[in-house]
């Protein structure tokens, strides 16, 4: 009977949880979920105050050598000072969240300018002048110009983009987007689409650009996927990219390691079918160009950017397999060709873009590339203050490009030889490349080349069919006195200038033979 009287211990426990208020049990709740969420999604809010002096610090990457470190961004306090989030976005999904719904971004109107290249394509231009009252720029116009190449699926009302145009029109400077093909409210004209490797757009705006304001120096920002493309065409073009400088934000560098950190876990796979489901918005604008060179059953279906890359870049850029295409349009093998100075920004706790793709000795090897990396900022978002009003990467890249513009470290395009291998001529035999002799008919002599403009010798063609049936020349003494005496006069004289030592010489040995038998004699 004893044993029956004691209570269960369990009883006696959920007795004394009974007696615990309820506002306890939530205090509690709160606590925990709290925690979670602050692990999740990644809050350094109270790392920031605690550690700020040591955690903030902006970390940078340069070969001890670079003279673009020495003589520029040595210049630059922003990217030798820290990088403080702001207290209610410091959490990297939170700031690029921010970034992709609201941004907070200046508000001004862009003037559009549409260009077509030689393949039937169309890219629209957004300009933003450091004056709003002149909306056209000269051709004497001196003023730096910065080309910005947009990240995937974006354009120039991203609010990103607008940040930085505001900001770097507002210090002095030309800004203009290079919107990618399809997008910004431009059809596409042509079978041909934009992908994260595809340079050849860059490559005819800049040229374009060059043509059309030769006075003014040309410099580049790319972000995210435009970061890429930025720098695979440095690397491309070497010397010859008529760029001064350029900058690179939150490159992914490394598309294959990019693809299988986006796929890892749950929060990545997030961002990769949001950011699949604005792909698949884009090919819904374009569907009668899509539905004819791609497989469009598949690209309806896509639950990730691989799927969607397998369905639709793959059969419109001739890709074997989607790893073909991240291999061969992965930035990272062209860092060592960069040619240009070239300013590197990412983010370590980058949601899109890992740290893991980051190429670390290739950027230090690299004299022209400083690597400039904060703990973190998230996907292109960095912001700044108490209201989040700016975005600290649009700081730094204006105040780099402001310090290199004003330097002599812009690169200066080299001009590739018409005979040069490059051209994809061989090159001519030495004897075979001049200078020639051409005798006028004045019996004037001149050198020449023997490249002649195609133009210049139809013409003369033309000319001679006019004036009759040609006559063989006759390179006779009697024929070139008829041209013109005073050749021939001028010709006798500096013959007999040049001969006199001669004479003289022939004279003096005759004379001193005919006296050797005299001085024998007397002998």
């Amino acid at each position: 009977m004893e044993e029956d009287l004691i209570p269960s211990p369990y009883d006696l426990l959920f007795e004394a949880l009974w007696l615990i208020p309820i506002r306890h049990y939530l205090y509690a709740l709160f606590i925990i979920w709290t925690v979670f969420f602050y692990n999740y999604v990644e809050f350094h809010f109270l790392g920031d105050v605690a550690l700020q002096y040591f955690r903030c610090r902006v970390n940078l990457i340069y070969n001890p050598d670079s003279p673009i470190y020495h003589g520029v961004v040595s210049r630059c306090p922003t990217l030798h000072g820290r990088y403080v989030a702001t207290p209610w976005l410091a959490s990297p999904h939170l700031q690029t969240c921010f970034l992709n719904f609201h941004g907070l971004p200046p508000v001004f109107t862009y003037t559009r300018k549409l260009f077509r290249p030689s393949d039937g394509g169309t890219i629209a231009l957004d300009w933003l002048t450091n004056s709003h009252v002149l909306d056209e720029i000269s051709k004497e116009d001196t003023t730096p110009i910065a080309v910005v190449i947009p990240g995937l699926t974006s354009d120039s009302s991203s609010a990103y983009l607008k940040h930085l145009a505001y900001n770097t029109a507002k210090s002095g400077w030309n800004v203009v987007i290079s919107n990618h093909r399809g997008l910004g409210g431009v059809s596409v004209t042509s079978d041909c689409f934009y992908n994260a490797g595809w340079t050849e757009d860059v490559r005819v705006v800049l040229r374009h650009l060059q043509h059309e304001f030769p006075m003014a120096p040309l410099f580049a920002i790319g972000t995210s996927i435009g970061a890429n493309i930025l720098v695979k065409y440095l690397g491309e073009e070497g010397e010859k990219t008529p760029l001064r400088g350029a900058v690179a934000i939150c490159s992914p560098w490394d598309l294959l390691i990019g693809d299988r950190f986006i796929s890892r876990k749950f929060k990545q796979r997030l961002y990769d079918r949001a950011l699949t489901i604005g792909l698949q918005g884009y090919a819904q604008l374009h569907e009668p160009q899509y539905t004819r060179l791609a497989n469009w059953e598949g690209i309806k279906k896509s639950r990730s950017i691989r799927d969607f890359d397998n369905h639709a870049t793959c059969h419109v850029g001739k890709f074997e397999t989607v790893d073909t295409f991240y291999r061969k349009s992965s930035s990272t093998q062209y860092v060592g060709n960069v040619a240009v100075p070239l300013l590197c920004i990412s983010a370590l706790d980058d949601p899109l873009c890992t740290k893991e793709a980051i190429p670390w000795e290739e950027c230090r090897a690299n004299k022209n590339i400083v690597l400039a990396t904060t703990n973190h900022g998230g996907h292109l978002a960095f912001f700044e203050g108490l209201t989040a009003s700016s975005l600290w990467w649009v700081r730094a890249t204006n105040e780099f490009l402001g310090a290199l513009s004003c330097s002599r470290h812009m690169h200066i395009q080299k001009i590739q030889e018409s005979g040069s291998s490059g051209s994809g001529k061989l090159e001519e035999p030495s004897i075979n490349q001049g200078p020639y002799l051409n005798i006028a008919e004045d019996g004037l002599v001149a050198a020449v080349n023997l490249e002649e403009n195609t133009t210049r010798s139809k013409e003369a063609t033309q000319v001679l069919n006019q004036r009759g049936p040609k006559v063989k020349d006759k390179r006779s003494f009697n024929v070139l006195c008829r041209q013109t005496k005073r050749s021939i006069w001028l010709l006798g004289y500096i013959g007999m200038v040049t001969g006199f030592p001669l004479v003289g010489m022939l004279m003096n040995y005759l004379f001193r033979k005919k006296q050797r038998p005299i001085t024998a004699s007397k002998s």
